[in-house]
C-alpha cells in the first residue's frame, strides 16, 4: 500500500551502532580485533552483548554465559564499561543533534531521526549516509542505518545490510518489502507471538496482510490494529525527542506451563537480567517491581513492591519478584506467562557506577 499522496511523506533515519559494546571493546583493545568476544561474565551471568565474530557460532545478547560458552570456547569475556559506553553514545547524539532536533534514542546504541524539515537542499539518504561517516570518524565505530517513509519501516531497514551498511525503503515499496518478510522480523512481534501466529497460517508478511482488521483484533487484542497496519507498510507513530521512559519490563509465554516453585525461579532469573539490562543500558534505575503472572486458564494477576529508594542490583530485584510469587504460585492450571516490571524509573546518578555484580558476574 503506497502512502496516501495527499499526506506529507516523512523522512525518517534509523541509526543502529554495530554490536556497540563488543565494538567498544575491540577498538579500545587491538587483541580482541577479529576474535570472538562478549561483553558480561562467565559465571551465572548473561551476555550483554557479541561481537559479530561470536554471531557467528550463534552467541546473542541476553544469552546464558554458560550456553555462550558451549556454543564458542574460544569465547573471550569481558566485563561491561557502562560509563565507556554512554560516553561514546553522547559522542554520536551529539552528532545527530546538528541534523535535527527531532531525535528519538531508544538505547545507547540507537536511535531515529525526523529530517522531514531538516533536509536542507539534502536528502534523508545523503544525510544518513554523512551521518555514518561521521560517527566512523570521531568513535572509530560503524552505524548502519535505514532510511524511509515511517519509524517501523527504518528500523527494518537498518537490519538489512548489517554491519556497516545503508538500506533505503521508498514508500513505493513499503508495503511489498514488508510483505516479503517472515514474521519473525516484525519488531514488534516476538517469539510467543509469531508462534500464535504460525498457528493460525501466518508466517510472512502477506499473510499478515490478508487477513481482516477483525480477524486480529479477535485473536491479538488491542494489538491487532498494529499488526494490520504493519503489514501493509503503515506506521504514523511520530519521532519523540522528549519521550520520558515511564517502566521498563519483560515477560515470556511458556509453551508448558509452569508447575514447579524452582523452574518459575529460574524462569524469573531470565526475565530480571533482561530487565536490569536494559535498566543499566538507559542509565536509569527504579523503585518499584511489579510480577505479572498469566495462569493456565488465562487468568491473570499482578503484584507489586515499592521500595523508598532505587532497587539498587539486579539480585535485589529477583528476589523482590520471587518475595511476590510465593504466595500467588500454587495453582492447579499451572503458570503460562511471568513478566517483571521495574518502574518508578529515574536517571541513575553520574558520580555513582552502576551496579553490576548481579548481572555481570565479575569472575
Amino acid at each position: 500500500m503506497t502512502p496516501d499522496p495527499t499526506e506529507r511523506i516523512r523522512r525518517i533515519v534509523h541509526v543502529d551502532m554495530d554490536a556497540f559494546y563488543a565494538s567498544v571493546e575491540q577498538r579500545d583493545d587491538p587483541a580482541l580485533r577479529g576474535k570472538p568476544v562478549a561483553v558480561g561474565g562467565i559465571q551465572r551471568g548473561v551476555v550483554a552483548a557479541a561481537s559479530y565474530e561470536a554471531r557467528r557460532y550463534g552467541v546473542r545478547s541476553a544469552m546464558p554465559s554458560m550456553r555462550a560458552m558451549r556454543l564458542c570456547p574460544d569465547l573471550i569475556f569481558v566485563k561491561p564499561r557502562f560509563d565507556v559506553y554512554r560516553a561514546v553514545s553522547q559522542q554520536v547524539r551529539a552528532i545527530f543533534a546538528e541534523y535535527t532536533p527531532l531525535v528519538e534514542p531508544l538505547s545507547l546504541d540507537e536511535a531515529y531521526l525526523d529530517l522531514t524539515d531538516h533536509l536542507n537542499g539534502s536528502t534523508a539518504t545523503r544525510i544518513a549516509k554523512e551521518i555514518r561517516a561521521r560517527i566512523r570518524e570521531a568513535t572509530g565505530l560503524t552505524a548502519s542505518a535505514g532510511v524511509s517513509y515511517n519509524k517501523f519501516l527504518a528500523k527494518l531497514a537498518s537490519d538489512q545490510r548489517k554491519p556497516d551498511g545503508l538500506f533505503v525503503i521508498p514508500p513505493e515499496a513499503g508495503a511489498e518489502f514488508v510483505q516479503g518478510l517472515p514474521i519473525g522480523r516484525f519488531h514488534g512481534i516476538g517469539p510467543a507471538t509469531a508462534a500464535r501466529m504460525e498457528a493460525h497460517g501466518i508466517l510472512t508478511g502477506a499473510d499478515l496482510a490478508r487477513q481482516s482488521l477483525d480477524f486480529l483484533t479477535a485473536r491479538f487484542g488491542k494489538s491487532g490494529a498494529y499488526y494490520w497496519n504493519i503489514s501493509r507498510g503503515i506506521d504514523t507513530r511520530e519521532v519523540k525527542p522528549d519521550r520520558i521512559r515511564k517502566s521498563i519490563g519483560a515477560e515470556n509465554t511458556y509453551f508448558e506451563d509452569l508447575r514447579d516453585i524452582a523452574a518459575a525461579h529460574e524462569a524469573l532469573a531470565v526475565l530480571a537480567d533482561k530487565v536490569w539490562r536494559h535498566t543499566t543500558t538507559a542509565a536509569l534505575r527504579g523503585r518499584t517491581v511489579t510480577l505479572k503472572v498469566k495462569y493456565g486458564d488465562f487468568r491473570q494477576i499482578t503484584r507489586a513492591r515499592s521500595l523508598p529508594r532505587a532497587v539498587e542490583s539486579r539480585d535485589e530485584m529477583l528476589e523482590m519478584a520471587c518475595e511476590l510469587l510465593a504466595p500467588v504460585f500454587a495453582d492447579p492450571h499451572g503458570v503460562r506467562l511471568l513478566g517483571i516490571t521495574l518502574s518508578g524509573l529515574e536517571e541513575a546518578r553520574q558520580d555513582e557506577p552502576p551496579r553490576q555484580l548481579g548481572l555481570f558476574d565479575q569472575a
